[in-house]
């Protein structure tokens, strides 16, 4: 009986374990059988490889911005996962690392080319760039490739040195050197610098670019229209670049893609100063009915209402309704961490976004050391507002490196460019910036500060003269000055 026990005992035991084996091949198999798409929504992450840069991929005071992230969040969206982003060093690494443990496929303004589609799988392309020979303003504009008389130098592994490769067939002499620690927008600070003669540049970048660094100049276009797409590993099952070429006609099918293109074209001429006779009217339109507002916030958080006025010009041009690509919204322009962060339960509403963008702002001044003192501390924190407290205390660390006072918003605006900068930016804790803009962006409210100011006075000064009558003409931009 003992031994019947014993061998009806290990008949068991082998059927548990045949069931076991049987259920752990199965699920091997059935793992091994799963689809890239499939492993993705699994695992509820979709991981984009990018460059940082103007058009690609950057975080600021919005939170994270650039064409290629928004549009790649908009396809992770779709897929119901969460976009993860991991920026690369170099075109090369970029290339290198798709499909494989680092990301699921690259979005960096990548031309698709001869060379690349050998080895690399793309999506139907999104946008069209041309490449440009950029040179220095004063210097000979070079009419042909033969006309170059200075040194070129372009990114490492760039579609441009594949055009240029075909270029020498027909001009034997062009010659260039490439450069592993830049991006398109750096080569064309160095143009603008005088640093190097000439430079290539897809047009989008350039576009741009051409506002914040004007010495740079466009001498001729040196390839056809060229298409921008995502790249994908060739190895893989090609179920996630059918998604993503899915999602891309869907995208523009449904006119959403035109909108984030024409809204990133916009973003070109989002930082120069605008005309006085548009603020003009829009203060004459608009000013009144968020006076009082400015005017309560300001007496609240001991600020100057003319600034939070010009703040809310700069960010909404005062619409309350106003929404980013981004996401960030309302009168001040609030991303939704920072108004739970400042307890603002309605974006749209303005006296709520009001009083959440000037706590915010004052929180930043907090964060400042307390040795620094107006104007300086507004001037920093206003920065801050506008590219982020960690960029910004990055661009002080540069200024202290530089030998300038960090405390000084005469120095910093001079080394926050450098954020932009690989060289520099590469060295820092929170990486790439566009820092050109919070420089512009401080100078815009300085500007419309001083012009609400005039406004006001010259306000007061028609409401002491102004006619009995009231059939007169009360017309303030006839009186306004053209220009500060």
């Amino acid at each position: 009986m003992r031994e019947l026990s014993n061998r009806a005992r290990k008949i068991r035991n082998r059927v548990i374990l045949t069931t076991l084996l049987a259920f752990f091949i199965g699920y091997v198999s059935n793992s091994q059988h799963q689809s890239d798409l499939a492993v993705i929504k699994a695992r509820g992450e979709l991981v984009m490889l990018t460059l940082p840069g103007p058009t690609t991929f950057f975080e600021d005071g919005q939170g994270k911005n650039g064409f290629d992230y928004l549009l790649a969040k908009a396809f992770a969206d779709s897929l119901g996962v969460e976009l993860v982003v991991k920026p690369m060093p170099t075109v090369r690494s970029l290339l290198l690392s798709v499909g494989g443990p680092q990301g699921d496929f690259a979005a960096a303004n990548l031309v698709k080319t001869e060379l690349r589609d050998k080895s690399l799988r793309f999506t139907t392309p999104y946008l069209e760039v041309t490449q440009q020979l950029i040179y220095r303003r004063g210097s000979p504009r070079p009419k042909s490739i033969d006309q170059l008389d200075g040194e070129l130098v372009i990114i490492s592994d760039s579609s441009h040195s594949e055009n240029l490769q075909k270029l020498k067939l027909d001009y034997p002499a062009l010659a260039w050197r490439e450069q592993d620690n830049a991006d398109m927008s750096d080569l064309i600070r160095q143009i603008h610098e005088g640093e190097i003669s000439y430079s290539v540049a897809d047009s989008l970048v350039y576009l741009i670019s051409r506002h914040i660094y004007p010495k740079a100049r466009k001498a001729m276009d040196i390839s056809e229209p060229q298409p921008i797409a995502w790249a994908f590993a060739a190895h893989n099952d090609g179920t996630v670049l059918a998604a993503a070429n899915d999602f891309l006609k869907n995208y523009k099918h449904s006119g959403e893609l035109e909108t984030l293109t024409a809204e990133l074209f916009a973003q070109t001429e989002n930082f120069s100063v605008s005309d006085s006779q548009r603020l003009g009217r829009l203060a004459d339109k608009r000013l009144p009915k968020y006076k009082p507002m400015f005017i309560e916030a300001a007496n609240q958080f001991g600020i100057d209402w003319h600034l939070l006025a010009a703040l809310a010009y700069q960010e909404s041009h005062w619409n309350p309704r106003a929404k980013s690509p981004t996401g960030v919204r309302g009168l001040m322009m609030l991303t939704l961490s920072t108004a739970k962060e400042m307890e603002v339960t309605n974006r749209l509403d303005a006296a709520q976004s009001l009083r959440g963008g000037t706590a915010y702002l004052m929180k930043l001044k907090a964060r400042l050391p307390q040795r620094i003192t107006d104007p300086d501390r507004t001037l920093l924190a206003l920065a801050a507002y506008n590219v982020g407290f960690g960029h910004l205390e990055d661009a002080r660390i540069l200024t202290e490196r530089g030998g300038k006072n960090p405390d000084s918003w005469v120095d910093v605006r001079q080394f926050l460019p450098l954020l932009s900068k690989k060289k520099y930016y590469s060295t820092l804790k929170y990486g790439y910036a566009r820092g050109y803009e919070p420089v512009l962006y401080v100078d815009n409210i300085q500007y419309y500060k001083t012009y609400l100011q005039l406004y006001s006075l010259s306000q007061q000064d028609y409401q002491a003269t102004k006619p009995k009558d009231e059939n007169a003409p009360a017309d303030w931009e006839a009186s306004a000055p053209s220009s500060l």
